[in-house]
């Protein structure tokens, strides 16, 4: 299977890609299903059922909020996240809602809404059931689907070949994707071997494999997309000041970091003032995502702070002057490098923290972004490996534990710490000669051995390590 680059990087909103975004285009789905059958006009009622993870952090992670916004027919990407609050207000006032915001049908938000914290569904533990009925009470359509990571879905037949597809062969894979990709992989080893054979970077075969999506003007434009979003979270954060939404009561503190980064002579040395400076973009983009704002997924909102902060930190420290063809050139070369590593994650592990934990969202997002800045700084595919290998391995076993079932603490901070290992990483990659033990491939399957054997309670569900032994209130 091959994936695009902008199912890596996907432009959304906050707080979580699997618990917001994700459900947000599920719902979005099932009512196009409807539409599709041409009877959305007969929809008297809507029930939607959370399972698992969904459930039992949904409140925290907004997940209630993107279904009622999903119901009037919002998107992730062009939703104006100013108006969800109200809009969820006045559901939750008038039990009634717009549907596709073409019809006014009742909507009780403790009727209609179900939170199943004690169940899971068995396929995966972000599961939803979406329910639509007649007036008289007949079923219109029912449906299941599974947020995977990342703001990605499957509904229950996707799911169910995805699964089925885990256990055909690596050589089947191939035959099935050779005829649609000019550089079909399945592992880093096939990314070094044809960069070998070919004399070809990383970042030039996933462009060349994105070319089937869009055309060249189209790919260039969407990747510098990404860029402007990813940037405008981090400039929204430094300016941004206050209080995060939900029970902590945590302080804003982004603008605060950045300020003392910036003095010179300021309350810590300045020899480390480009690390403070990372340390501010990465929690700049973080407490904008806890906000509910507008970030990209990299690969997922929970880590959505690490690859804009790294790439930050190489237009702003590393570059010597350039055109601005030359700057997006590289900022172009950084995502498709990261999303390469990226989809690696996705083909053999998870990006999800149901399944993988923490490691999954911060080690994955730290070893993207390694391998994006040691593409920037001119570092071979072999580099660009050992990069992506050393940012992972020191984040394997990483749990997710959210406070109060909120994506602040640790999360916010973990972005920081993500976007400096992989600065550290990329270095050493760059000074290290001769070839390394470790390969990416073995520890992308340490990575997912290791979210196996985790126990559940350590997979984003407030029911383990910081989330219980911190009183939330």
């Amino acid at each position: 299977m091959n994936y695009s680059v902008f199912e890596v990087f996907r432009i959304g909103i906050g707080p979580s890609s699997s618990h917001t975004v994700g459900p947000m285009i599920a719902v979005n789905r099932f009512l196009l299903e409807i539409e599709k059958r041409d009877l959305l006009p007969q929809v008297a009622q809507v029930q939607v059922h959370l399972y698992g993870s969904l459930a039992l952090t949904g409140i925290g992670h907004g997940t209630d909020h993107a279904v009622l916004a999903g119901l009037v027919g919002s998107l992730p990407d062009s939703i104006d996240p100013q108006n969800i609050a109200p809009l969820v207000a006045s559901i939750k006032e008038t039990s009634q809602l717009m549907l596709m915001d073409k019809q006014a049908i009742k909507f009780d938000y403790n009727e209609h809404l179900v939170f199943h914290r004690d169940e899971t569904l068995p396929q995966h533990p972000n599961g939803m059931v979406l329910q639509a009925f007649f007036e008289d009470g007949d079923s219109i359509y029912r449906n299941a689907y599974f947020s995977i990571g990342g703001g990605a879905v499957l509904d229950q037949q996707e799911i169910s070949a995805s699964l089925k597809n885990k256990l055909e062969t690596k050589v089947d894979l191939v035959i099935k994707d050779l005829r649609s990709a000019p550089y079909w992989f399945g592992s880093a080893a096939d990314l070094l071997r044809m960069g070998n054979e070919k004399a070809i970077s990383i970042a030039d075969m996933v462009w060349q494999n994105e070319l089937k999506y869009q055309d060249a003007d189209a790919t260039r434009a969407k990747l510098l997309r990404v860029w402007q979003v990813m940037n405008e979270s981090i400039e929204r954060g430094l300016v941004t000041e206050g209080t995060l939404p939900g029970g902590l009561k945590v302080k804003r503190r982004a603008h605060l970091l950045y300020k003392q980064a910036s003095t010179v002579g300021g309350k810590l040395s300045s020899d480390f003032q480009a690390m403070d400076m990372v340390s501010a973009f990465a929690i700049a983009v973080n407490e904008e995502n806890a906000c509910g704002g507008r970030v990209v997924t990299a690969p997922t909102n929970g880590s959505a702070g690490v690859i804009p902060a790294v790439l930050s930190y190489f237009t702003r420290f590393c570059q010597q002057q350039r055109t601005q063809k030359e700057i997006e050139d590289n900022i172009i070369k950084f995502l498709l490098t990261a999303a390469g590593i990226g989809m690696l994650y996705k083909k053999n592990a998870s990006i999800s923290a149901a399944e993988m934990g923490c490691q999954g969202e911060i080690g994955v997002s730290c070893s993207m972004a390694a391998a994006g800045l040691a593409a920037v700084l001119g570092a071979n595919n072999e580099q660009i490996e050992n990069a992506a290998e050393i940012a992972m391995e020191h984040n394997l076993g990483m749990s997710c534990d959210p406070i109060g079932g909120l994506v602040q603490i640790p999360c916010i901070e973990r972005n920081s710490m993500g976007a400096v290992k992989a600065i550290n990483a990329a270095r050493l990659a760059m000074m290290h000669e001769g070839g390394h033990i470790v390969s990416l491939d073995a520890v992308i399957e340490t990575m997912r051995q290791t979210g196996v054997d985790m126990q559940s309670k350590y997979k984003e569900t407030a029911l383990g390590g910081l989330a219980i032994n911190v009183v939330a209130c």
